[in-house]
């Protein structure tokens, strides 16, 4: 029986869905589940590119053992060393104790962290520009540290033309579910990858110098087809430029008094044309999608009750995770309430200040207690600073 796909005649998809899973990374939400991915070259020699989560090893070796045939691999090239890509190295090691363990010299650090061994008897050492020739298949490495961890290499195979490209252009869900790619890979990178856009800048500059037609990440689905698009939206991503012309507003509300507020300026927004509008409830809806709309949109307006002399606790969280992700290059906006103090405007201000190239809107809504006619013309100014200039590089 086989149990694992073809890529083309000579390399091999050895992955694993996992449903199972609830929360990626112990924080992610993944209704659709996780793939870890796991390629095989076959040629002259055999070449293993990474493992799998620790649950999936034995379903793995059995996917490996299925395509190998009785040949015998002559590598394992450990690309990345995080866990769900990482923890089928020992039981390779001594199913195949002939193998050599191929990485960077900080992976073989953390594989004595991880695993107790550096595989100092079996391991080669690898760095930019060191190349490994299998037959046809020659592959080339690219060190790619802090997309997302220090140790990362990518591996490009001129016979195929294919970027093993470790957790760069990784999405969540497995890949027996259908979704949109760019909803869940949006929010996997700007998740577990966004404050590191300098350095995916510079892979993708190294990614430019080769002829790339395949994409073999270690999450989600191989990409081949229109491979512009994924590069494309990985420079936007990477270069914290907006993506989709239009307005975010981030909420907390809770007697409902800011809420009716952010629904009241959303409908105004849409009144006048704005292309697109998105309204987040913080305390409800998932966190990360939240965040990784507040990378999408060019405007963001944050709306939030003053809270215990600050802001509320799901406004928080949510500022502290665009200012961990380097958010810029944005205009914001604030709504603040207050029935006897209004200083959640203020404070969040002082929590984005050190955030490059924001600008913040001349206009704010200030509500003490409930909407007034007051606070209902800020909402109506507010608007119209908002639309008066909203195209895609808003």
């Amino acid at each position: 029986m086989k149990n694992f796909m073809e890529i083309s005649n000579s390399i091999k998809y050895l992955g694993v869905n996992d449903h199972t899973i609830d929360l990626f990374e112990g924080q992610y939400q993944v209704p659709n589940g996780m793939t870890y991915n796991s390629y095989l070259i076959l040629d002259e020699k055999i070449a293993v590119l990474d493992t799998v989560d620790v649950r999936f090893t034995e379903e793995w070796l059995q996917n490996l053992k299925s395509a190998l045939g009785s040949r015998q691999p002559d590598y394992l090239i450990v690309q990345h060393m995080e866990p769900d890509h990482s923890a089928g190295i020992t039981v390779f090691a001594e199913t195949y104790p002939d193998a050599a363990i191929i990485a960077s010299a900080p992976a073989f650090t953390m594989m004595k962290q991880f695993l107790g061994t550096d595989f100092s008897h079996r391991r080669m050492i690898i760095k930019e520009g060191d190349a490994l020739c299998l037959g046809k298949h020659s592959l080339s490495f690219l060190s790619a540290p802090m997309v997302h961890w220090p140790e990362v290499i990518v591996t490009y195979d001129s016979y195929e033309k294919i970027l093993f490209s470790a957790d760069a252009f990784g999405k969540f869900g497995a890949l027996d579910v259908e979704e949109d790619w760019a909803d869940e890979a949006r929010r996997y990178y700007i998740g577990i990858v966004g404050k590191y856009g300098m350095q995916v800048q510079n892979l993708l500059k190294k990614a430019a110098t080769v002829n790339i037609q395949t994409i073999c990440p270690l999450h989600g689905p191989v990409l081949n087809e229109n491979l512009e698009y994924y590069l494309h939206l990985y420079d936007i991503w990477s270069s914290y430029a907006v993506e989709t012309g239009g307005v975010l507003i981030a909420y907390t509300s809770i007697y409902g008094h800011t809420k009716e507020a952010v629904l009241l300026l959303a409908d105004k927004l849409r009144e006048m044309g704005c292309p697109a509008v998105t309204v987040a409830d913080l305390a409800r809806e998932d966190m990360a999608k939240c965040v990784g709309d507040a990378f999408r949109y060019g405007k963001l307006v944050l709306a939030t009750p003053t809270y215990n002399g600050g802001i509320f606790p799901f406004m928080r969280e949510f500022l502290q995770q665009l200012t961990e992700r380097n958010f810029q290059n944005r205009t914001v906006a604030f709504i603040e309430n207050g029935s006897w103090a209004l200083t959640a405007a203020k404070t969040m201000k002082s929590v984005l200040e050190p955030c490059k190239n924001l600008t913040f809107a001349e206009n704010e809504v200030h509500i003490k207690s409930a909407l007034n006619e007051e606070s209902l013309a800020q909402l109506d100014a507010l608007a119209i600073e908002l639309c008066k200039d909203y195209s895609s590089k808003a």
